[in-house]
């Protein structure tokens, strides 16, 4: 096995699960030639990695099919030994059928599945970790072992955010690109409001955030927050949650930055589910959702722009002292 291509054009969640592949693939064919594909707007997450040799790159801005076409292309001409395809979708079933690889694999409910050399099932309702799914595709050669997700900030990654390293500090991420995935502005506010002073608070998130944040903050009395939102880059901001006594994060991708810097997470869950299978994997990790057993949830696996119901009960109903609780265990964990 000389070249290999890895293929995940979803969410920046996504590729983050998909770097256990790197890994595994990395620790059984050390010399091999590892690409990974991802769209547009993803690529920083894997900049500078050292399994990997190159990145390609979707960029639908250019033009969704003439992307396609030039990375088609770019694809052939490399004649890799193995394609594996995470995407469900057909754009990407078409590069992996007509990719040239050698071996092709992927999940049946890729529209072109069909035409690759081997298919596996996507359950998410089974229960299964995503990175447990992910590693099907490539458990016949390698081992029945999964790989935990891997980024890897550079030297001036972690000096960008060591001068806000120097006392105890905690990091909030506190939006979602949907509604119903997001815990309301409010009790974020009340969180910050209840947090010990002796801890720091940093609010992470992209330039397109900043604003949501400046509300928390207008809103909150803890003079000791800080919006962080468009300050620091993707794996800047990894870095810093890293060294964090808990990270307080949605079912979003910077729950998954926490994972792959094997940060401590409290990740909190209002319409989706763990059991969806995109749930934490640091050492340390809690979900904190509703108690009760509540009717409409989970509505959907990624979530909507609004409460289908109206009430947004799945999040309401969480309760302050459930977030405090994990923070009293990270901290303990901290000492």
């Amino acid at each position: 096995m000389k070249k290999i291509l890895i293929i995940q054009t979803a969410f920046l969640g996504d590729v983050v699960l998909a770097t256990g592949l790197v890994e595994k693939l990395h620790a059984f064919y050390p010399d091999a030639q590892l690409d990974f594909l991802l769209r547009k707007g993803n690529e920083s997450l894997l900049k500078g990695h050292p399994l990997l040799r190159q990145v390609l790159i979707w960029n639908k801005q250019e033009g969704k099919y003439k992307s396609l076409l030039n990375l088609l292309n770019q694809i052939r001409q490399e004649k890799y030994d193995l394609v594996v395809n995470l995407q469900r979708f057909g754009a990407t079933g078409v590069l992996t059928a007509l990719s040239g690889a050698c071996q092709t694999v992927g999940f049946d409910k890729n529209p072109f599945s069909r035409f690759f050399t081997r298919r596996y099932p996507h359950d998410v309702e089974s229960g299964t970790h995503e990175v447990e799914r992910n590693h099907l595709l490539i458990e016949s050669l390698t081992d029945k072992q999964p790989a935990k997700p891997r980024l890897y900030p550079s030297e001036q990654d972690f000096a960008k955010v060591q001068p806000l390293q120097g006392e105890p500090f905690i990091c909030m991420a506190p939006t979602s690109v949907w509604f119903t995935k997001q815990y309301p502005l409010e009790q974020w506010v009340t969180l910050i409001n209840s947090i010990d002073s002796k801890y720091k608070v940093y609010l992470l998130g992209s330039p397109a955030d900043k604003e949501h944040c400046d509300r928390i903050i207008a809103q909150s009395v803890n003079t000791r927050v800080e919006n962080l939102c468009g300050q620091l880059n993707l794996l800047q901001s990894a870095a810093l949650m890293q060294d964090a006594v808990l990270n307080y994060v949605n079912d979003s991708g910077p729950m998954h930055l926490a994972s792959a810097l094997n940060a401590p997470t409290c990740a909190i869950y209002c319409s989706t589910v763990p059991k969806f299978g995109f749930g934490p994997l640091a050492d340390f990790a809690q979900v904190v959702e509703k108690e009760e057993p509540l009717y409409c949830r989970p509505c959907g696996l990624h979530g909507y722009k609004a409460c289908p119901e109206g009430h947004f009960k799945c999040a309401r109903d969480i309760r302050n002292e459930q977030l405090l609780h994990v923070l009293d265990v990270a901290g303990q964990q901290a000492v």
